[in-house]
């Protein structure tokens, strides 16, 4: 009972069914798919009642999101894994019926509970408060109405009222969960030893009557499945290259439109003298202003260290003057472009010539670069080949058209096709189903096509398949070989070697359990090799496998040291042995009633999970297995 409570308190599979008949979707989730347009056609029946796959979908991706932004420990691809789906689809289904159970039950939400669980809704908060104006503007950006959304709100304040109180009823007399608490962080001193099959290989005589016994009782199994010789021809974007041309033109111009994607984090640190010339400035304030800072600039020639000086003295930049013109560090795309042209084409130390801007003429030393520089030059080589690869994906997709209606077209044989594009006819060696799938990307897709009857016996040439991205591919049977027995002659050495292996795992079996006899009555067999010894509790294995500790966990410890064993999938017969026990919630008060809070939580997840599964015993549930293991969803 302790083990099925902690893997559905612990797995996430267990919390996502569980979290779907909570209030995760309430604003966000169910009226958006409820209101959704397309994809009606239902995923799951429920007593008549339908779930979309449009419903299905959106809260796949809803709970893919709230996943991902509330803990990094899941991997990225069980979301798309047939474990996760089912789950999503669980919760659904579950939802579905524990709703007509609160209305079959007479589960009523008040109008004040509802009123103060939206006032509380963080999603309507504003400094800590319920705001009107964030209401309606949620309501507007997701198409709700006061009233629909309210309903919503109401039906999972039902489910999750239902929820709370199957959670309430979970209960265990104190004995009995101080019991599992206290095993379940128990910690176990243990080791373990093997006694491989592979040690009593030699000792083990197969006669050839066996062999030939083995194989005629399981000749169905040792069969050389259809084959087939394929040829094919490939269009794919990386073959165009070739024909592609991109001017240097191009390239800067790609450049300059891009320029924040290429910028890097290149920094520069610059100090400046500024003489404005004011926003409504005539042609005679501006030479005067021009006449001033050359006049600065020819000062500052003759000594450049007078910069901070001459900079305190005439620069009408008040923010920098006071700073001897220091602007500090800043990358591109902070300064106004003149004066960003001049800075990041200048070495450090440099003064340059009178720059003019909006602003005035300035006067500029660069002071320092830091970070990495993200030069045209230095980018050239790699803009270029992103656009002739762009250009050949353009052409590519130009091509796919045509390239698709004259294999339908000439149906007879890859030659036209070959002819047109300017490709060679390839050809595979003999490829099963699986071998052709693997060939060509694990793409099924071509192989359903290859062994169809169209293909395989009317000899024509299969659909165009992209068997991936960019890579268009065509084929035919060149040759078939149907499937058929393998001769005894040729698996006889690979059933002689399992019967062996068979017949040596039985006396490493025999060899264990006598060794666990001798070690039970007190006796030491120094023929046992054992590991180093390890303290492991249920949630730290140090190194023990799955299997070891599930025997780890499960041996009587009454007396000490414990003895067990099994056989090993790995053809080994493995003993454990437990030497000591430690309860670690015994002095620790904190952790005591952790775990305690955590075994009341996990009962109560049982209770609920149960009765979800009652529901649905007598439910009329029928599902769409197609639509569900789709791989793309609406």
């Amino acid at each position: 009972m302790l083990e099925l409570i902690r893997n559905h308190s612990k797995g996430w599979l267990a919390k996502l069914i569980l979290a779907a008949i909570t209030i995760p979707f309430a604003l966000f989730g169910i009226d958006q798919y409820l209101s959704g347009a397309g994809a009606n056609v239902p995923v799951s029946k429920i007593n008549g009642d339908e779930i979309s796959l449009q419903e299905y979908s959106n809260t796949l991706e809803s709970v893919r999101t709230r996943m991902q932004s509330q803990s990094e420990q899941y991997d990225p691809t069980v979301f798309d894994s047939p474990a996760f789906k089912q789950s999503i689809l669980d919760g659904l289904i579950m939802r579905r019926l524990v709703n007509a159970e609160t209305v079959d039950e007479n589960f009523q939400i008040g109008d004040k509970q509802l009123s103060d669980h939206i006032l509380k809704m963080p999603e309507f908060q504003e400094n800590g408060q319920f705001s009107e104006a964030v209401y309606q503007k949620t309501l507007e950006q997701n198409g709700l109405t006061a009233s629909k959304l309210e309903s919503s709100i109401r039906n999972d304040l039902v489910v999750q009222q239902a929820r709370d109180d199957l959670a309430s009823l979970a209960f265990a007399p104190k004995s009995l969960a101080e019991s599992a608490v206290q095993y379940s962080y128990q910690k176990r001193n243990a080791s373990k030893a093997e006694i491989k099959a592979s040690a009593f290989i030699s000792e083990v005589n197969v006669e050839p009557k066996e062999v030939k016994a083995y194989y005629e009782k399981h000749k169905d199994k040792f069969r050389v499945p259809e084959k087939v010789k394929m040829e094919f021809v490939l269009l794919s974007a990386a073959s165009l290259i070739n024909g592609v041309t991109v001017t240097d033109e191009e390239v800067k111009a790609f450049y300059d439109q891009n320029l924040d994607k290429f910028q890097g984090d290149e920094q520069r640190e610059a100090s400046h003298i500024l003489l404005g010339f004011g926003v409504s400035a005539t042609d005679a304030d501006k030479e005067q202003a021009k006449e001033k800072a050359l006049e600065i600039e020819a000062q500052l020639k003759a000594d450049p260290k007078r910069f901070e000086e001459l900079a305190a003295k005439f620069s009408q930049d008040p923010g920098s003057a006071a700073k001897g013109g220091s602007l500090g560090s800043f990358g591109r795309g902070a300064m106004v472009k003149p004066f960003e042209d001049a800075v990041f084409n200048m070495e450090v130390n440099q003064i340059s010539d009178v720059v003019e801007s909006e602003f005035g003429y300035h006067i500029i030393r660069l002071d320092g670069v830091s970070g990495t520089s993200s030069s045209f030059d230095s980018l050239k080589p790699q803009i270029k080949a992103e656009l002739i690869f762009q250009k050949a994906q353009i052409k590519y997709a130009e091509l796919t058209e045509e390239f698709s209606n004259l294999v339908y077209e000439q149906s007879g044989s890859l030659q036209p096709v070959a002819n047109k594009f300017d490709l060679t006819i390839q050809t595979t060696d003999w490829l099963s189903y699986e071998e052709g799938a693997k060939y060509f990307k694990d793409n099924t897709k071509l192989m359903d096509m290859v062994f169809s009857n169209e293909v395989l016996k009317e000899k024509r040439n299969t659909e165009a398949v992209e068997v991936s991205a960019n890579n268009l591919i065509a084929a035919r049977v060149a040759e078939y070989q149907p499937e058929a027995p393998k001769t005894f002659h040729d698996v006889k050495q690979g059933i002689e070697a399992l019967l062996k292996l068979e017949q040596a795992m039985k006396l490493a079996e025999a060899k264990g359990k006598a060794a666990i006899a001798t070690l039970n009555a007190g006796e030491q067999d120094e023929t046992l090799e054992w590991i180093s010894e390890v303290t492991v509790d249920r949630k730290n294995a140090q190194g023990l496998t799955e299997p070891v500790m599930d025997k780890v966990f499960k041996m009587n410890t009454t007396k000490l040291p414990a003895y067990d064993g099994f056989v090993d999938v790995n053809r080994a017969y493995v003993l454990v042995k437990v030497s000591g026990v430690s309860n670690a919630l015994t002095e620790d008060e904190t952790l005591k009633q952790r775990a305690q809070a955590e075994y009341e939580a996990a009962l109560a997840q049982e209770y609920v999970a149960a009765y979800g599964k009652s529901l649905k015993a007598k439910a009329d549930v029928e599902v769409s297995r197609q639509l569900l293991e789709s791989p793309q969803q609406p």
